[in-house]
């Protein structure tokens, strides 16, 4: 469906397209009281609504969050869309990132006891398994594949906890109270921590090269060129 079906929430409106989706189409209503974004969505219904307790969580860790609502009909997907909130803002610059440190380091703790998000798995789990969220080993070249999995064995003993997945300045906002918005959990999983590392550091290169390897696993399908020039960067993986 190539434009959101929202009618299925009740929702009459001018649609303008947002920019900056490289996996999934999004539009936000125009000129609502209370305006709404609208957005593709690869996910299983049921790992849409894992993350209401996630958001919770991460409210009370003092971040904005764009919630979802769910159609006329009680669901949180409809024909491949997702409805959320759409949160007002100003952009985040990189040199603000350590404003994000305290909230995102306070909402990990609070996290480790959740269970895994409905399709997923942890970057150790695919040591062994083929196939998590965007990740799926079997299509990629066997050397890739190989140096993906080396490089999360490193920090496969790692605590996990849940992870937003894509911290970086494009998914976070100042909210006109001061707040940080933080957007777009599409890739949030149980993980270990340092795949937050981006905005909160990362401590050696174990966890620069981990981070790396996913990056280039989850792409390598949806974005291949991209997916192929990081491969590069991996010890021992020659770009396909």
């Amino acid at each position: 469906m190539d434009v959101p079906p929202i009618g299925l929430w009740g929702v009459e409106a001018p649609l303008a397209a947002l920019p900056g989706g490289h996996r999934n189409r999004a539009f936000r209503t125009v000129g609502l009281e209370r305006d709404v974004v609208f957005k593709t969505t690869r996910r299983l219904p049921e790992a849409i609504e894992w993350l209401a307790p996630v958001f919770g969580v991460a409210e009370r860790s003092g971040f904005v969050l764009p919630w979802a609502i769910k159609s006329r009909a009680g669901r949180y997907v409809e024909h491949g869309w997702t409805c959320e909130i759409f949160i007002q803002g100003s952009a985040f610059r990189d040199a603000d990132l350590n404003h994000v440190r305290a909230a995102i380091q306070d909402f990990h703790a609070a996290t480790t006891a959740f269970p895994q998000r409905p399709g997923f798995l942890a970057a150790g789990d695919l040591i062994q398994a083929d196939l998590g969220g965007d990740v799926d080993l079997r299509g990629m070249p066997a050397d890739v594949a190989a140096a993906c999995r080396t490089a999360w064995a490193r920090i496969a003993r790692r605590p996990v906890c849940v992870v937003h997945g894509d911290l970086n300045p494009g998914n976070l906002l100042w909210s006109g109270d001061g707040r940080i918005a933080l957007l777009d959990w599409d890739e949030c999983r149980v993980d270990a921590a340092l795949f937050d590392g981006a905005a909160i550091g990362w401590d050696g290169d174990e966890e620069r090269l981990a981070a790396l390897a996913w990056e280039v696993a989850c792409s390598w399908h949806l974005e291949p060129e991209y997916a192929r020039r990081l491969a590069a960067k991996l010890p021992s993986s020659p770009a396909r």
